[in-house]
């Protein structure tokens, strides 16, 4: 099997050349598609000789798609520029190499999350199984905000020993800014799907957020960290039908 590594980017050179570092000995090829950065990602990028290519920004499911059809080989091994395979991850990957695979075959990796400098393992954040590599024949990025790949066949998943290691948030201002960001696309989807009714679950819905959160996903575990993940968790639930509230309001 060859395989590609496929990265997007946008302004990461706090994080690059972590990944990069992670992946070169894994992968035979790496594909690494920019959208305007402007700090030294590029010259951090092609330091370690990837494919780098320039493109703007089409959407998440598109650029990772756009990305994919890039790659000289069929297996695809897709990888955020703020995330590190460990070293467990690294061997499980490269044993695959020398065997052949069926098409259908996927293979999925638990992502841990470091946030403000810890590892959090609780408040529903881990194991977080991700697909990552799988043949680009039968698989496609599917979704707007979240995305998701969509397989044009029934697949065969193996879950692979070793955590993809994933440096999202520096800060909790880090988080918060990116959960209110999706929360406000959240809202606008619900609202584009037709959804209306937002004053009762912007009520109800974040104290159910924070309390699945917080106790039945064990977040106190955590710590303090778990406790402000679990805060801004419900703030963002508000802010998300708070955003189809007023734009249901301004409809009527």
């Amino acid at each position: 099997m060859l395989l590609t590594a496929v990265i997007i980017t946008k302004n990461e050179e706090r994080n690059i050349a972590r990944c990069l570092e992670s992946i070169k000995d894994v992968a035979d090829e790496i594909v690494v598609v920019d959208s305007g950065s402007t700090d030294r990602t590029e010259e951090i990028c092609k330091s370690f000789n990837v494919k780098f290519v320039k493109q703007d920004w089409l959407g998440y499911s598109e650029q990772k798609n756009f990305a994919n059809n890039l790659a000289s080989n069929d297996w695809i091994l897709s990888i955020d520029a703020d995330e590190e395979l460990s070293e467990e991850l690294k061997n499980s990957i490269s044993g695959l190499t020398n065997q052949r695979l069926s098409d259908d075959e996927v293979f999925s990796m638990n992502r841990l999350t470091n946030y403000c400098g810890h590892w959090i393992r609780h408040c529903g954040w881990y194991p977080d199984r991700k697909i990552r590599i799988w043949n680009r024949t039968v698989g496609k990025w599917q979704g707007e905000i979240h995305e998701t790949i969509e397989f044009s066949t029934e697949i065969k998943e193996t879950v692979l020993q070793g955590d993809l290691l994933h440096y999202s948030f520096a800060t909790a201002q880090d988080y918060e800014n990116q959960m209110f960001k999706f929360a406000k696309m959240r809202g606008q989807h619900y609202f584009m799907k037709g959804k209306r009714h937002a004053g009762f679950f912007m009520v109800v819905s974040p104290i159910f957020a924070f309390v699945q959160h917080y106790f039945f996903q064990l977040g106190f575990l955590d710590g303090r960290d778990g406790f402000h993940i679990c805060r801004i968790n419900a703030k963002a639930t508000k802010l998300k039908y708070k955003t189809l509230k007023e734009l249901t309001d301004k409809k009527l």
